[in-house]
């Protein structure tokens, strides 16, 4: 008897997690593991939105690896946005935010200032941003032929547009900037005050009291940054656009990636396989990569989360 009634109230409490549990687990079902598997199986399918779909095994994969000429230079350009954006919005962020903390007058002035660029819609950005930097008619390039500094092409030139697009990201890096003041502000006072009774610099109290405090935010928007920086689509297509010439219109077309593949990114090879070529299958084994390239990036900052603040302890 007392068997039978433990086995219920186990499974009372089961269906009781199992009903709090629903919302997210239709969630996961319907938004994640549904859009996986069928992304999974259109990657070994011949399809092209119309008709039936056609089983050909792994010829996509050896399509876009082997002989799809895109791939490749969007995937190093990808890599290089991650590793290089990424690094810059974060220390770009941090470093304002501790600026902005220390400030004793007119905190507030600077924080809306460096927080507007983040409100900027990407296209508009983007666009003010290219003509900016006009090697023709850009005020900025004006400024520096004025002091005698060589002027680089920005978006017409391959060897500068990924700076430039870098340029674009750590302008809108007021998102950062308040993460981190909020995580900043957050640090135990005493902590600074016994780090200045034992004669800390101000290299060792950011060594030593402020970056293992702040670590998990750091984490926080190192993970997000690789996350977003494997969707960016809207800044380098635009600026290429914009760059080329062809802003819109009917009739005209445009290979993305201007200059010379610079500004191609794997979200940008999604869109042009899937809904200009309408080839679903290859499209599905490039979201495919992005999907275990961001696994990897996210596993690998998880598993070495620890790493700053042992680096704060020795």
């Amino acid at each position: 008897m007392a068997t039978n009634t433990l086995r219920a109230k186990r499974r009372s409490s089961a269906l009781r997690t199992a009903a709090f549990m629903s919302p997210w687990l239709v969630g996961f079902a319907v938004f994640f593991a549904y859009p996986l598997v069928s992304t999974v199986y259109f990657s070994l399918m011949k399809y092209d939105g119309f008709g039936v779909p056609q089983f050909r095994g792994l010829e996509n994969w050896a399509y876009v690896f082997q002989d799809y000429p895109l791939f490749w230079p969007a995937l190093r350009n990808t890599l290089w946005l991650v590793l290089v954006m990424v690094t810059c919005r974060v220390v770009f962020g941090l470093g304002v935010g501790l600026l902005i903390t220390k400030i004793r007058t007119g905190a507030g002035v600077f924080r809306t200032l460096f927080y507007l660029p983040y409100l900027a819609p990407p296209v508009a950005a983007t666009l003010a941003f290219v003509f900016l930097l006009n090697p023709g008619t850009g005020p900025v390039n004006s400024v520096l032929e004025g002091l005698g500094v060589p002027a680089p092409g920005w978006f017409t030139d391959s060897a500068w547009s990924k700076p430039a697009l870098t340029a674009l990201a750590v302008w809108g890096v007021g998102d950062l900037m308040v993460i981190f003041m909020a995580a900043l502000l957050d640090v135990p006072k005493e902590q600074y005050e016994a780090a200045e009774l034992d004669g800390a610099s101000a290299w060792q109290r950011f060594r030593f009291v402020t970056l293992p405090n702040i670590s998990p935010i750091v984490l926080f928007a190192v993970v997000t940054g690789v996350i977003q920086t494997m969707q960016y689509y809207t800044q380098p297509l635009v600026a290429g656009k914009v760059a080329s010439g062809i802003i819109g219109g009917s009739g005209q077309s445009f290979e993305p990636g201007y200059p010379d593949k610079s500004t191609l990114t794997l979200p940008q090879l999604v869109y042009n396989l899937g809904f200009q070529r309408f080839d679903y299958g290859s499209a599905c084994v490039v979201a495919l990569v992005l999907f275990a390239l961001a696994m990897a990036f996210t596993a690998l900052l998880m598993r070495r989360r620890g790493g700053l603040i042992q680096a704060g302890d020795r």
